[in-house]
């Protein structure tokens, strides 16, 4: 064991100074691939097998950890070993507050001091903190550290060991060698100043939750609401076994110091024979109450394993929650806010007796509440891609789609000549690293697309594919030949695996929790909460309106309503307001308050964590759209006006308001000019109407609602004359469509829409989705690959680092020769027209571009190949 230390510290001490800023996957591959198979080859003594566990930490602390709120994964228990063995003060980059938690539970009982330097007595509280020896903790780090505790965190102590100082600021600190600092960011990568020296202040941890982790973590939520009495047996159990190890290692530190203080001999020494047979007694009982606790535990963890499938779960849809902030920063969700949604997926799934069948119920309901929480506060060009990543990562849970299928991506360089002219170019290219990338399954696709050109031309999955392919193998061959068909070929997809139900939206709150709502263009909740906080009682003066900008910032909470109006006008204001809901433990219960911002990238993570956010915007497709448009008119509304035909042009301007917002995802073709058509321009039938009925005019008033529609409502929005065109043509088209109908079956015909709807319908040719679904599909895949676990290897056996090295190459081989100037300007000669002169300027700027375009892939090149003399980085997690 002595010998064999040597190589156990040498490890040991390179994790505590290296590892810590990086994932569990990096850390496993760099500790326990690379580090521990350089020391085997220099010969250097190494246990075996090694686990930095082992040396650096005990059964017995890791058990006090857990009990703290330490997760017991792996990842966590490292985490733990990092932030109490480092040297240096410790920087917690801790986006679900775990790491934050476990420390505030951890030094309770040591007096913890929290503040933020965002607090203007910090100084103080550091300063007491450092003189006293108690424990304090920096939150809401994000990417500010103030230089007045730089002192601090490189531990410049001066003086003696019975009298050392610290300079804090400009004054002089005594130091307590008991003193310990903690720092705390929710921001997941954060990017600090290149002053800060973290190589000698601090060390950096990587907090973060893994899929294992939370599995277990959920397991416990939902034992504690299925089976509350069996877990809190396993609680206590956990305790029971985490003092009984302690006791036990208390008794062997107890018995060796006795051991070691004995003069003379041993047996002589009552007193010590007395204790021997005490702690011997002790022991044997302490290990009797150990064994039942393992075979007990191991009971226990036997029923718990049949919940297991349903934490799983959970804890997938957890992550692909967290993953959409990748796609827009303002897509943020905490674990805390997620374990409301679950539990409240516990509570509504149907109970069963058998557990099968329960297991399938909260599942299914789980999936479909975590669903609707996340679309709520999404933009409509998002949904379909959360849709998809999520049915990805359930398909792929179960093994129906294996995590090489979605890497298929990245251009290709191919030497097969393409077999027929109707196939584009990248689609050949597509159709070559799909055959080669995935032999199972398409070994012989390009020779069938050659011998059997024209059934491919015509057929969508010719000869075997039809049957032998999985719906996302389908997926991935549709894309060779069609890319615009994908996007509904991807809908059809989580359609037929999630089911259509996942379209509907439900909102939620509750006291604690902001909602904030995301604006798009055009759009305003204001008139919308109006009407809800009348029909829910909070009218008048329980109803609070602020605007941001105005200089107000102060407001009652207590039982009202608040509404935070254009809050991305005072970002700095929004730090108080995170601080103020985060004091605020015991809201009244009918308080609720309301935030409305553009999507800005400096908007507080906190608030965002802990909110219900959603977005205002058109949905997108025409069921969905009138589906929203008559959910915002009241029976009340429709029954407002006597007159027979309102109901039917009600109907038929629902329509018509979702034709002309539809138009608009297809961009120069919809309409010349991009409008903000929004809900204000739909209300307006009523007045007229009522007006030509009192009046008892038998004829309705067309000249007058055509104007008022076609010209002012939507028109005063138009000025473009061709779109005004097109909109006055399709209020007439729509107005001689118009017929009377039963308002019980108004749900019916919307409900019988399909969900995807052809251009025809918005008097668009057949051919205008074609390059609508093209960048849509190219813009859901970039994103989807940017969702994927960024690893080194990808398939077809090649690292990810040789394939953008292919890709830099195939485009070094495709980049044309320069033009000769010299040879350019005699061809011209001294004849030189300003048509000329343009085209001279126009080749040199080209052969400049050429130039700087061979010099970057030659250096990306020779980045790949290494080495590098010298780089700054900035911090980012692998």
């Amino acid at each position: 064991r002595r010998v064999r230390l040597l190589g156990d510290c040498l490890v040991c001490a390179a994790f505590l100074c290296y590892e810590g800023a990086f994932s569990w996957d990096f850390r496993n591959e760099m500790v326990y691939q690379i580090w521990v198979q350089d020391v085997q080859e220099r010969g250097i003594p190494l246990s075996q097998p090694f686990k930095v566990e082992s040396l650096l930490t005990d059964e017995t602390e890791i058990s006090r950890w857990g009990s703290e709120g330490l997760p017991p994964d792996e990842l966590s228990v490292q985490n733990g070993i990092l932030t109490t063995r480092g040297s240096r003060f410790a920087l917690c980059i801790d986006p679900q507050q775990q790491a934050y938690n476990w420390v505030r539970k951890k030094e309770e009982s040591n007096n913890l001091k929290i503040s933020s330097f965002n607090d203007p007595d910090f100084l103080k509280q550091l300063e007491m903190a450092i003189k006293y020896g108690s424990p304090f903790l920096f939150q809401d780090v994000d990417e500010y550290i103030d230089p007045v505790i730089d002192n601090v965190l490189e531990k410049n102590v001066k003086g003696a060991e019975g009298r050392q100082i610290i300079m804090l600021g400009d004054k002089e600190v005594h130091f307590d060698p008991n003193f310990k600092l903690y720092l705390n960011t929710k921001l997941s990568n954060p990017k600090y100043s290149p002053w800060i020296d973290f190589e000698n202040l601090n060390v950096l941890i990587f907090h973060t939750v893994t899929l294992k982790g939370l599995e277990d973590q959920l397991l416990s939520v939902i034992m504690g609401f299925e089976k509350r009495e069996l877990e809190e047996q396993r609680e206590r159990l956990i305790q029971e076994t985490s003092d009984n190890k302690k006791l036990l290692k208390n008794l062997g530190d107890s018995l060796l110091r006795e051991l070691a203080t004995s003069t003379g001999n041993m047996l002589d020494n009552t007193e010590l024979v007395e204790t021997l047979e005490e702690t011997k007694l002790k022991s044997t009982e302490v290990f009797e109450k150990l064994k039942l606790a393992q075979k007990t535990s191991v009971d226990i963890d036997k029923l718990r394993d049949g919940y297991r499938p349903a934490a799983k779960r959970g804890a997938i849809l957890f992550f692909v929650l967290t993953d959409m902030a990748l796609v827009n920063s303002m897509y943020q969700y905490s674990l805390a806010s997620y374990l409301k949604v679950f539990d409240m997926s516990l509570r509504k799934a149907r109970p069963d007796s058998s557990l099968l069948k329960r297991l399938e119920n909260i599942i299914n309901t789980l999936t479909y509440n975590v669903y609707n929480y996340g679309c709520t506060g999404l933009f409509e060009r998002h949904k379909l891609l959360f849709s998809f990543n999520m049915t990805i990562k359930i398909e792929q849970a179960d093994g129906r789609a294996p995590q090489e299928d979605t890497s298929f991506s990245f251009p290709y360089q191919i030497s097969k000549k393409k077999p027929c002219d109707w196939l584009p170019d990248q689609g050949w290219e597509d159709v070559v690293k799909l055959s080669e990338l995935f032999p199972d399954q398409f070994d012989s696709l390009t020779d069938d697309i050659e011998s059997n050109s024209s059934e491919w031309k015509s057929a969508p999955f010719p000869m075997k594919y039809k049957k032998n392919l999985s719906a996302f193998q389908k997926l991935l061959l549709l894309r060779c030949f069609r890319v615009d068909r994908v996007f509904r070929g991807v809908t059809d997809y989580v359609t037929g695996v999630m089911g259509e139900n996942f379209a509907s939206i439900y909102e939620h709150s509750t006291a604690s929790s902001p909602i904030v709502f995301i604006l798009s263009p055009g759009s305003d909740p204001a008139s919308d909460l109006m009407k809800l906080a009348e029909s829910s009682g909070f009218g008048g003066s329980k109803f609070k309106f602020l605007a941001m900008g105005q200089g107000q910032d102060k407001a009652a909470t207590r039982g009202q309503w608040l509404m935070l109006q254009n809050c991305h006008l005072l970002v700095k204001w929004l730090k108080e307001l995170e601080k103020a809901l985060e004091r605020i433990t015991k809201p009244n219960p009918n308080f609720r308050l309301w935030i409305t911002t553009n999507p800005i990238k400096d908007f507080p993570i906190g608030i965002l964590q802990n909110s219900l956010k959603v977005v205002t915007e058109p949905p997108n497709g025409l069921k969905l759209n009138m589906r929203a448009t008559y959910s915002k008119i009241s029976h009340d509304s429709l029954s407002a006006c006597d007159h027979p035909v309102f109901k039917s042009l009600v109907y038929v301007l629902a329509f018509f308001h979702a034709v002309v917002q539809e138009r608009r995802k297809y961009g120069k073709i919809g309409w010349n000019v991009s409008y903000d058509f929004s809900d204000s321009d739909f209300f307006i039938l009523n007045t007229y109407l009522t007006k030509a009925f009192t009046q008892r005019d038998i004829n309705i008033p067309w000249g007058s609602l055509k104007y008022l529609i076609g010209e002012v409502m939507y028109g005063g929005r138009v000025i473009d004359s061709f779109d005004r065109r097109i909109l006055t043509t399709e209020n007439i088209l729509l107005y001689s469509c118009t017929r009377s109908f039963n308002l019980a079956c108004v749900a019916d015909e919307i409900e019988n829409m399909p969900l995807a709807n052809t251009p025809e319908v918005m008097g668009l040719h057949s051919n205008a989705e074609i390059g609508y679904y093209t960048l849509a599909v190219k813009e859901l895949w970039s994103h989807l690959i940017d969702l994927q676990p960024q690893s080194g290897e990808s398939s077809g056996s090649i690292t990810r680092e040789e394939q953008i090295s292919q890709v830099a190459q195939d485009i070094q081989n495709k980049l044309p020769e320069l033009f000769d100037m010299d040879v350019i300007r005699k061809k011209f000669g001294t004849d030189i027209s300003p048509t000329t002169v343009v085209l001279l300027q126009e080749i040199e700027r080209f052969n400049k571009l050429v130039v700087r375009m061979q010099l970057s892939l030659a250096e990306l090149q020779r980045v790949r190949m290494g080495p590098c003399i010298y780089c700054v980085f900035p911090l980012v997690h692998l």
